[in-house]
């Protein structure tokens, strides 16, 4: 496996640790002991599921986009990622993509920009700031993945908060009557008229806080999976292409 880091290593010795010496039996008293020791940890949150994680001896509880294991005793908390080495997965990051699906699912296009090509390949959800430099830099792009097949959706994410000139270019740009001109524009550096109206910038910063996203760009891709960071326009073309050719 490449890049496996040092902490990973250790990651998976204990959990291997654990296999050996966990009872694989499932019981109601265990998730029940598992439910008291969670909501001692996190009285305020509820976790979105809790089920038996591939490991015995350990249960996945998930909150959002957050996954954490927990021994069936209720004494133990892991938060890692766990991987099957034999079939080189990541068990923990699946569950998160499914977790993002779920939050972006409540999302509607309709309070998105969306730049599209005639024939759609792909789609990918882009949290972006208008002020990002590489932000910026992926715009220039645009062109070159719409032709590509390409579709991006972008949702708004000015880092710098509420009342920040950032959001207010955004919220802008929102108004304007032509949105796509509007947010090429703006990237550009240029002025734009400063408006205000019923807008989803604060519920694309409510969704990115979901997703724990902390910078700009970031990149959800169709499978839920994330990016964070600039990623040229070829890099990406080819990344979906080895994934078809792959398929």
């Amino acid at each position: 496996m490449r890049n496996m880091g040092f902490s990973v290593l250790l990651l998976l010795a204990a959990l291997f640790m654990v296999h050996a010496r966990a009872d694989s039996a499932v019981t109601n008293a265990d998730l029940g002991t598992v439910n008291k020791a969670l909501a001692e940890l996190f009285p305020e949150s509820k976790p979105d599921s809790i089920v038996a994680s591939p490991l015995p001896g350990l249960y996945e509880a998930v909150y959002g986009t957050q996954v954490i294991y927990i021994s069936q005793d209720g004494r133990y908390v892991l938060q890692g990622d766990l991987l099957d080495v034999q079939q080189h997965e990541n068990l923990t990051e699946l569950k998160r993509s499914i977790s993002r699906l779920k939050v972006l699912s409540g999302l509607n296009e309709k309070d998105m920009i969306i730049f599209s090509p005639k024939q759609v390949k792909h789609t990918v959800t882009v949290f972006t700031d208008i002020d990002c430099a590489y932000c910026r830099k992926l715009h220039k792009e645009m062109a070159e993945l719409n032709d590509h097949g390409i579709r991006v959706r972008y949702v708004a994410y000015p880092r710098a908060g509420i009342d920040s000139p950032s959001y207010y270019k955004a919220v802008s740009v929102w108004c304007a009557k032509d949105r796509n001109a509007a947010i090429t524009a703006a990237k550009a550096d240029q002025a734009i008229e400063q408006k205000t109206c019923d807008n989803p910038v604060k519920l694309h910063m409510q969704v990115a806080k979901q997703l724990g996203i902390a910078g700009t760009p970031t990149l959800v891709l169709e499978d839920g999976s994330m990016i964070k960071g600039y990623v040229p326009a070829n890099q990406l073309i080819q990344f979906f292409d080895d994934d078809k050719a792959k398929s």
